[in-house]
């Protein structure tokens, strides 16, 4: 036993334990057909170790890689447990990806075995089949509408489990035999990063990063045996990894899985989690769909929440119990007339923290959810420190902070203030690239590309390393700062600045369709698609003064001068952003070379 009290054990040593310690309590509840059916850790470790015998009938062997490619469900953390319980490596494939970028990282990861979710994504391998050597078996989970393949190369989930029935009742000694053999320093998971810049690189996690990420959770946001989570973030992400399987296998804290990505929000009314995770994006949307809300209320009740919350505003990053007898009194009156019904309507009003992380967000987005009284701290954090390295503490929001180093993390900056990371839970390094490994581990020390500040003991992000601006004037310029100030306006959904060695700032922005679209309800404007509403010159309008209202939050240099409102939403099959939503910036600047020079004309 050491930090905060974890044993030393793997993941799947972990499982076992909480299977004998504490089985009868409920560990995963999956939503079946509008039902939640709850099952124990007993059950979970059963089922993944079926799921392992399975997998070693089907020719995977220790030390293996066998991939999952589908939304997050049941059978995806079965699949990874039990690969883990026989000491094979388990490899995350976007289920939105297409079907060479598949093809490579089943590829480049050599997977023997690969799990896919249905039909669709059991095309997309079948369809590369020939660039995939190495791969023994397809594994689909549901069989629905799913046609004959010939060849019995495609096996169905549950036949698999049938199969590990049988192995396993005939050498029950095998999943004994490979605990009792692994180490903390066992590869764990390969995590492909987003591949913003080039070809996803693999990440191999250890069982040691694996736990030291869970003790850094634990000790930052506060979460026990009773912490209560709804996993839908691709589990093929590190951020939904440290949540799902991390944190609540050493907690033996409660995961939910929704019937899809598309009832989320439903499934978290149900659920009203204590943890919940969004990227940037989710909180922009949650943000958007409350504007939608408050327009549709109209009238006087509309201007009453407006003055709430401008009224709430100024004490939102003020502890509770640092507020005043008078603050307190006003948050109150805002809560039952409008703050706990939102809260409702986005299923947080049981959270006792929300995170959000993975990519830069805008102070106005953060400020407004912890105005409602959603408990929103910034943490930070990448697949190479396998998820959150560093994390606002509640009683200590330090607007555009990321937070102090997280338990058994170490942070120091390095040459042009990169943010270097030491700690237990550093990755071990890229799978086949050792170039790229040697690039970021050195003498210990992580190098993560992000060029921050220190606002005493905490982290401020300023920018990517590679993405900094230096304008023709010679002035370093962040153009994730700009980008962010702009998207929280609730109308803007995303934001590219032009202005690498430019005379000013210029941007690329692409309208936020469900919340204009309201707007032009409410003006009356007719329009029947994206291109046609952002055509309408009202609109142009609109966009303008959003543009006018960041650039006040800005310094003069940074201000977008020109912009060009892009006439269809940038999307992962055109290469225009990855499977996480991060901007390919370099794809698109040479897309829109065009419209970019006519900016500069």
């Amino acid at each position: 036993m050491t930090a905060l009290g974890f044993p030393d054990l793997t993941l799947p040593q972990m499982l076992r334990l909480n299977a004998q310690r504490i089985g009868a309590r409920t560990a995963i509840r999956q939503k079946d057909f509008g039902i939640w059916n709850p099952v124990s850790w007993q059950a979970y470790f059963e089922r993944a170790a079926l799921a392992g015998h399975g997998l070693r009938a089907l020719g995977l062997p220790e030390g293996g890689h066998v991939a999952v490619l589908s939304e997050n469900r049941i059978e995806w953390v079965l699949t990874q447990l039990g690969a883990g319980l026989l000491g094979a490596v388990t490899v995350g494939v976007y289920p939105t990806s297409p079907a060479n970028e598949v093809a490579y990282v089943l590829g480049h990861a050599e997977a023997e075995i690969v799990v896919c979710e249905d039909q669709e994504q059991v095309d997309k391998v079948l369809e590369r089949r020939a660039e995939l050597p190495k791969l023994r078996r397809i594994v689909v989970v549901e069989k629905k509408g799913l046609r004959t393949y010939a060849g019995g190369e495609v096996i169905a989930f549950d036949a698999m489990i049938e199969m590990g029935a049988a192995h396993r009742a005939a050498q029950p000694w095998i999943i004994e035999e490979a605990l009792a053999r692994q180490s903390l320093s066992d590869v764990a998971l390969m995590i492909y990063t987003s591949g913003s810049t080039g070809k996803p690189k693999g990440a191999m996690l250890t069982y040691r990063n694996l736990r030291a990420e869970a003790i850094a959770l634990s000790e930052r946001l506060g979460l026990d045996e009773t912490t209560t989570h709804v996993s839908y973030l691709p589990l093929c992400h590190v951020a939904e990894q440290m949540l799902t399987s991390m944190a609540p296998i050493y907690l033996g804290s409660q995961v939910n899985f929704g019937e899809s990505i598309r009832t989320i929000q439903e499934d978290l009314r149900e659920v009203a989690p204590s943890m919940f995770l969004g990227v940037p994006r989710i909180w922009e949307k949650l943000a958007a769909s409350i504007t939608i809300k408050m327009m549709e209320a109209g009238g006087l009740r509309r201007a009453l929440y407006e003055r709430l919350v401008k009224a709430c505003e100024p004490f939102a990053e003020k502890h509770p119990s640092a507020r005043t007898l008078k603050e307190r009194a006003l948050f109150f009156v805002a809560y039952l007339l409008y703050f706990r019904a939102l809260q409702n309507f986005i299923g947080l009003r049981r959270a006792k923290v929300a995170m959000t992380g993975a990519a830069p967000i805008s102070p106005n987005i953060v400020r407004f959810f912890r105005t409602l009284g959603v408990p929103l701290v910034e943490v930070y954090g990448a697949t190479e420190t396998t998820g959150m390295c560093t994390g606002q503490r509640l009683d200590d929001l330090r607007p555009g902070c990321v937070g102090p180093a997280a338990e058994g993390v170490e942070v120091k900056l390095g040459p042009h203030n990169e943010l270097l990371v030491k700690g237990d839970l550093v990755f071990a390094g890229y799978y086949r690239n050792e170039e790229a490994t040697a690039a970021a581990l050195r003498d210990g020390w992580l190098h993560t590309g992000d060029v921050v500040e220190m606002v005493g003991d905490q982290v401020k992000i300023v920018d990517r390393l590679k993405d900094i601006m230096i304008t023709a004037g010679g002035k370093n310029l962040s153009p994730s700062e700009i980008e962010n100030v702009a998207k929280s306006s609730v109308f803007i959904k995303e934001c590219i600045v032009i202005g690498e060695a430019r005379k000013y700032v210029s941007a690329l922005i692409q309208i936020d369709f469900e919340t204009v679209g309201k707007w032009a309800e409410e003006k009356s404007l007719a329009y029947t698609n994206f291109r046609n509403l952002v055509e309408n010159p009202q609109v142009r309008a609109l966009i303008e003064g959003e543009v006018a209202k960041a650039n006040a939050e800005l310094a003069q240099v940074s201000h977008i001068r020109r912009f060009h409102l892009l006439t269809k939403e940038l999307d992962h099959d055109d290469d225009e952003v990855t499977a996480t939503m991060k901007i390919r910036r370099s794809n698109i600047q040479k897309k829109y070379a065009t419209e970019i020079e006519g900016l500069y004309a």
